[in-house]
């Protein structure tokens, strides 16, 4: 009879485990998909920047100290690696994106033209969806994190390869920039 009972113990003890294990598992995998997403826009944003520098250098062609900034920033956001490379990256290419985008203030006539116009929607548009996606990335790693912080998990989960994630965090001086997706004026 004793020993039922501790095979009946060491039964529970494994199949708790095993929810556990999986349940890390399972989270990690959010994080990675939700690192993706992040990819995702970023490879759009950074695909629409050559179509609105073109546009923009056809009107503003003595602002090329602008135009070269932005180019840069967008070389080193597509080399960054890791989610604080990127972020600051991301952080100087959206602050040369701004600079960008103010310069249709000086030039009536790229202001009212159709390519920039749409261009500046479709950023404005990649910005917002940028921005959710690294909300969604930020609670995936807060939640993960916390999971293998967490008594019991805390006993094994980094025994069985379960290390923090970093979030994806811009820096103080860009996360204004950052959180609020650019105006767009006609």
């Amino acid at each position: 009879m004793g020993g039922w009972i501790i095979l009946g113990i060491l039964v529970v003890g494994a199949l708790w485990l095993i929810t556990v294990y999986n349940g890390l598992v399972s989270m990690r995998q959010r994080v990675s998909q939700a690192f993706a997403d992040i990819d995702v826009q970023l490879k759009q944003r950074h695909d629409l920047i050559p179509n609105l520098v073109e546009t923009v250098k056809g009107y503003a062609t003595h602002e090329k100290g602008t135009l070269e900034a932005v180019v840069q920033a967008r070389n080193s956001a597509l080399a960054a690696q890791g989610p604080q490379a990127q972020a600051a990256a991301e952080g100087q290419l959206g602050a040369a994106l701004g600079r960008l985008i103010a310069l249709s203030e000086a030039y009536p006539d790229l202001k009212a033209n159709t390519n920039f116009q749409q261009l500046q929607m479709d950023l404005s548009d990649i910005e917002n969806k940028l921005a959710a996606a690294r909300r969604f990335f930020n609670n995936a790693v807060s939640e993960y994190n916390a999971s293998i912080q967490a008594f019991p998990a805390a006993l094994f989960a980094r025994n069985m390869g379960f290390a923090e994630r970093e979030f994806f965090d811009v820096g103080q001086e860009a996360r204004q920039s950052l959180d609020q997706a650019p105006t767009v004026k006609f």
